[in-house]
């Protein structure tokens, strides 16, 4: 398994510990990034989407708040940026 895979499984594994998750996608952005100072230190860029009721209701801050305290021990170690779209049942197609 390669490096960023095993950190997108730990990243999952986090995130079911939080959500009752319906649908997740994390997608490493990084090679998009190579050469920015972020990379350098060995934190990738990653995008996440990710469908559970929790989101129902909430604000767009509130959701990616939501999201970066269940990945908070990854920050910034393994994750120097992280694109989010948190989405309740009802708001998505999957």
């Amino acid at each position: 398994m390669s490096m960023n895979k095993a950190r997108i499984a730990l990243f999952e594994q986090d995130l079911h510990q939080s959500f009752a998750i319906l649908h997740l996608a994390i997608e490493d952005e990084s090679h998009l990034h190579a050469g920015h100072a972020g990379a350098a230190s060995g934190g990738g860029h990653f995008k996440l989407t990710i469908v559970a009721p929790e989101f129902k209701g909430l604000g767009l801050l509130a959701r990616h708040r939501a999201v970066y305290a269940a990945l908070n021990r990854h920050i910034p170690q393994e994750i120097h940026a992280l694109t989010i779209n948190a989405l309740s049942p009802e708001e998505s197609s999957n």
